[in-house]
């Protein structure tokens, strides 16, 4: 039996916990905030979207950055046995659409007791308000079986000055969204100071900001069954149908979030790497709205030519009330160009047809997005080629484990990225040897 700490009480984290737990081992979760499971807590507007069921490709398809690192962690505890998990110890679940896997009673705190009870049960030792400083390590001379000179873990050092001993270290402390939540980057110092090297942070699955100011006047319009299609640069590297929302800066909603997965510094440029950490602006990255697409450019002019026909006598700012919501028509006929005192029956075929055009294509031009107090996930982090996909093990520190956000591991909206802590979090915790 080791003696094995986990730093970090999240959704990792509290999964390491049991998994390690289960296999016999003596646990101690340390958990610098008052309580666990902050960021689970608000995950899902407070319904907590903990995974999603659909069928395997999906779901590596739906992780952004390095999924083929999860694939020993998935298979090893996928979305099935998680759904299973949980509605052994009596937490009902039901699954929305997009395959989206909730609690039955829409309380994310359902998820975060039925976890803490598992803990209780297993004996975990559990405790809060309790930061960590550094993990501690001890040299492996080669002589005691490794090929050459390593180091191992030996405990871990807590901010007030007191060192606990650890034949085992599992770090699951997140990344740097929702800093609020406790996310401010302190595993990534500790896992850099043992040698570990970090891929650049960005915030992910995150509201773009945009440079047209009209934006600000359709502030929390939402806006159903639209298509968006990010362009960085010449090539198209998101599409994608669903629901969005404008706001004072930008855009956000489902459909914006999503997108935002696939906005990466230096992508617009033609580079490959990851810039700076603030969501800062890009050359050429531009987000293209289709606001109706069921129809297609023909049909959509088909359609004009009717309303058009019945509303002849009309100005053409009055003419149009029937294909947008109210605040947005004014918007619409400026983008349009037609003078909106225009009589309907002088429209041009030409007019029409460029407004049809329109509609089916409304740019935005995307400055950056929000910072990560608004990301709902981190890109980047822990360098997972130093990290051995099948046991979560640190490739360059012997018994130290790593899960979790933490990670260079993301992915879209729908309870991937949840998925993604628990399979990496259980592998950790029942790899320690």
């Amino acid at each position: 039996m080791s003696r094995v700490i986990v730093i970090g009480g999240g959704a990792a984290g509290m999964m390491a916990a049991i998994a390690a737990a289960q296999k016999g081992h003596q646990v101690l979760l340390l958990e610098k905030n008052e309580k666990l499971g902050k960021k689970i807590y608000i995950t899902g507007k407070g319904r907590c979207n903990l995974t999603n069921a659909c069928g395997p490709e999906e779901l590596f398809d739906s992780v952004i950055s390095n999924p083929r690192f999860l694939y020993s962690a998935i298979y090893g505890f996928d979305n099935g046995a998680v759904q299973e998990f949980f509605e052994k110890r009596g937490c009902l679940l039901k699954v929305e659409r997009g395959n989206r896997v909730f609690p039955a009673s829409d309380h994310s705190s359902d998820i975060i007791r039925t976890l803490a009870k598992e803990l209780e049960r297993l004996g975990v030792t559990v405790r809060l308000h309790t930061p960590v400083e550094e993990i501690m390590t001890r040299e492996i001379r080669a002589q005691e079986g490794c090929g050459k000179d390593k180091r191992a873990v030996s405990g871990v050092r807590l901010r007030s000055g007191e060192e606990l001993p650890a034949d085992a270290v599992i770090l699951c402390s997140g990344g740097l969204s929702y800093p609020a939540t406790g996310s401010t980057g302190e595993g990534h110092r500790m896992a850099q100071k043992l040698g570990h090297t970090l891929v650049p942070c960005e915030p992910s699955l995150v509201p773009f900001t945009v440079a047209e100011d009209w934006c600000k006047s359709l502030q929390g319009l939402a806006l159903k069954n639209v298509s968006a299609a990010l362009f960085l640069g010449k090539k198209k590297v998101y599409e994608g149908f669903g629901e969005m929302l404008f706001t004072h800066f930008g855009v956000s909603g489902p459909l914006i979030l999503s997108a935002s997965s696939y906005y990466r510094t230096g992508d617009a440029k033609g580079g490959k790497k990851r810039g700076k950490t603030d969501g800062t602006e890009k050359e050429n990255a531009v987000l293209k709205l289709d606001l109706k697409p069921a129809l297609s450019e023909e049909q959509l002019d088909r359609r004009l030519l009717r309303d058009f026909e019945e509303a002849k006598n009309r100005q053409f700012r009055n003419a149009v009330d029937g294909l947008f919501p109210a605040r947005l028509i004014p918007v619409m006929i400026d983008l349009s160009g037609i003078d909106p005192e225009k009589r309907v029956h002088d429209i041009t075929r030409q007019e029409r047809q460029e407004f049809a055009a329109r509609i089916k294509n409304v740019e935005l031009h995307v400055t950056g997005t929000r910072g990560f107090s608004e990301a709902i996930i981190t890109r980047g982090g822990v360098n997972v080629r130093e990290v051995n996909p099948s046991t979560m093990e640190s490739r360059l520190v012997s018994a130290l484990y790593l899960a979790g956000e933490l990670l260079d591991l993301d992915a879209l909206t729908g309870g991937f990225n949840l998925q993604i802590a628990w399979s990496t979090g259980h592998l950790a915790g029942e790899s320690v040897r």
